[in-house]
């Protein structure tokens, strides 16, 4: 045998190489998979930040109190982002404005960027021009609907059309089926200027209810009447008090002739129906057949005549406790003259008339 060759014996595998092979094998899948996975994951990234596709109007209202993550997942809902779940959080955390959007009513579009839509979530909105509407005591709906026209610019049949609809209710004070005179508050309101007449008159209604709460109604069952009755008095009361002492007494007058079944002669319930305001009160005005004419017919007007404010909605629900049935204006300043008998009012009307 030859010197130098080596013997079959010596020439064997060497297991360490072949496992270092399969390890470096492991470790480039690895690579290759993670190099793959952040491919994929930077696509999906673009993805969720691209903003092409067709653009179509979204109407979206963010509710108070929720949250940053919710919007992003009801705008991925909607078709606004691409993107909900880690990655939907990931990129809102990244804007920084997760704590800025603000709740309101939004008009977004489809396949918006996060920077886009969120910019405009938390984006102030432009102040809305407002005007001021003063409603005084004691105007019926036609002077509301002229105050309406000079403040908002809405024309007064579409006004009056929204406010005598017997469509709406205000429980318990206004049943179904009656028009809104009387309960459309006297008050200094801001109204948005595109408001529309029917936002008007729900706002004015609201503003009676939340006024309403500070009185006593309960005592308008001891008084023999109904809540919208006490609204009908107060009405008359404030278009016939003067000076705030007497209206407790005209109030006491009311319900006193009431008691008697005696025509009211409230001369403010003519007024509501007379067709020339404008020359006063005249002979034909008093013959006129209506039952708001409460010299000839005996009860109470169908409805309210005007707006009454607190303290003729008070007085209404409070009468003084007089024995009064006549009252006659008997001052410069505007206060009353007040009688038992009708003698004793022919009297003062002498008096204070002659």
């Amino acid at each position: 045998m030859e010197q130098g060759q080596p013997r079959r014996s010596d020439r064997h595998d060497d297991p360490g190489g072949s496992s270092r092979r399969g390890a470096l094998l492991a470790l480039l899948v690895v690579f290759l998979l993670l190099v793959g996975g952040v491919i994929a994951a930077g696509a999906y990234y673009g993805h969720c930040e691209g903003a092409s596709g067709p653009k179509h109007d979204v109407a979206f209202t963010v509710e108070p109190g929720t949250s940053g993550e919710e919007v992003v997942s009801q705008l991925h809902d909607l078709g606004v982002l691409r993107c909900d779940g880690i990655v939907g959080r990931i990129l809102l955390r990244g804007t920084g404005k997760a704590d800025a959007i603000r709740a309101g009513s939004y008009t977004l579009t489809t396949n918006m960027t996060f920077d886009e839509a969120l910019l405009v979530l938390s984006t102030p909105p432009p102040p809305v021009p407002t005007a001021r509407l003063t409603i005084p005591e004691g105007y019926r709906l036609t002077q509301i609907a002229e105050r309406v026209h000079e403040a908002l610019g809405i024309p007064q049949d579409r006004f009056l059309t929204a406010a005598q609809s017997t469509d709406w209710s205000l429980d318990p004070y206004l049943p179904t089926g009656k028009g809104t005179e009387g309960f459309l508050f006297p008050e200094t309101y801001r109204f948005a200027k595109d408001a529309t007449a029917k936002e008007i008159v729900q706002r004015l209604l609201d503003q009676f209810d939340t006024e309403a709460e500070r009185l006593d109604w309960a005592n308008a069952k001891d008084l023999g009447v109904s809540d919208y009755e006490v609204v009908v008095i107060a009405s008359m009361i404030e278009r016939e008090a003067r000076v705030p002492s007497d209206r407790a007494k005209i109030s006491a007058v009311i319900y006193n002739r009431l008691a008697k079944g005696m025509p009211l002669g409230i001369d403010a319930t003519i007024g509501y129906i007379d067709p020339d305001p404008s020359n006063g009160l005249t002979v034909s005005d008093f013959k006129i057949d209506s039952p708001y004419n409460t010299r000839l017919h005996t009860g109470l007007p169908p409805t309210p005549i005007a707006s009454p404010g607190i303290p003729s909605l008070r007085a209404a629900l409070n009468p003084a406790d007089v024995p009064y049935l006549y009252y006659v204006l008997c001052s410069s300043n505007g206060a009353h003259r007040f009688s038992v008998s009708y003698a004793q009012f022919l009297s003062d009307k002498a008096e204070c008339l002659g």
